[in-house]
């Protein structure tokens, strides 16, 4: 029964959103994009090597790890304040022991972020209403208001959602571009999970939509059947 598996896709992309919407500095674990750096120097056999990872509201920088003559010197891991739109700012310099990428990261950019929680929000609402598309007492029908308010709502999710992931590859597109031209070879990003997770809720509210459309289709064919006094399939 195609209506009653529409929760299940709202579920799983207001599940991934939600997390994603948490990500750095909050949830450590979910990231969009990570910065490495790793440099040495002849003079003293000096290295020194660290990490920052960027989320939707953040960021937080790995523990920096120096080591001078054999001798190694740590600083402890830190975060940032949990706020929208940041930049490369002197922490994250200091953290990866580079200088000169103050614009390597657009804080206009990264306050477009804020669309995560929106698509939370709305996948979320779609998620209730889709608990009331099908009727407890006859599982063979739906509730047309639940159904067409629940395809609304979460068509709007998907395309915004859609948008985010868009945002989110060309955010961290932009940003390793700039890397790669101006650290020569100093800095390394790699991608997060958050990317995939975003893509993974986009994927679950469209299959969402594909099947609330085909439910609504095929109760209504189901009904046209009917004889006209057999009785309607919605409410």
């Amino acid at each position: 029964m195609l209506p009653a598996i529409t929760p299940f896709f709202l579920f799983v992309a207001f599940l991934l959103l939600l997390l994603v919407s948490l990500s750095l500095p909050i949830i450590k674990s979910i990231f969009l994009f990570q910065l490495a750096a790793n440099s040495s120097a002849s003079f003293l056999d000096s290295s020194a090597s660290g990490q920052v990872r960027f989320g939707v509201w953040g960021y937080c920088t790995s523990p920096i790890t120096v080591e001078v003559i054999g001798v190694d010197h740590e600083t402890a891991a830190q975060c940032s304040s949990t706020h929208l739109g940041y930049q490369f700012d002197s922490n994250v310099a200091n953290a990866l022991h580079v200088s000169g990428f103050t614009d390597t990261i657009s804080r206009t950019l990264s306050a477009v972020l804020v669309l995560h929680p929106i698509a939370c929000a709305l996948t979320f609402v779609a998620l209730v209403t889709s608990l009331f598309i099908t009727r407890r007492r006859s599982p063979q029908t739906i509730s047309r208001p639940a159904a067409f308010t629940t395809l609304g709502i979460a068509l709007l999710a998907a395309v915004i959602t859609t948008i985010i992931f868009l945002v989110d590859i060309i955010f961290v597109a932009v940003v390793r571009h700039k890397v790669d031209d101006e650290s020569r070879d100093v800095l390394h990003l790699s991608w997060g999970n958050a990317v995939w997770m975003v893509l993974g809720a986009t994927i679950a509210l469209w299959a969402a939509i594909v099947s609330d459309c085909a439910g609504i289709c095929g109760f209504r064919r189901r009904a046209n059947r009917k004889p006209a006094n057999g009785g309607g399939n919605y409410y």
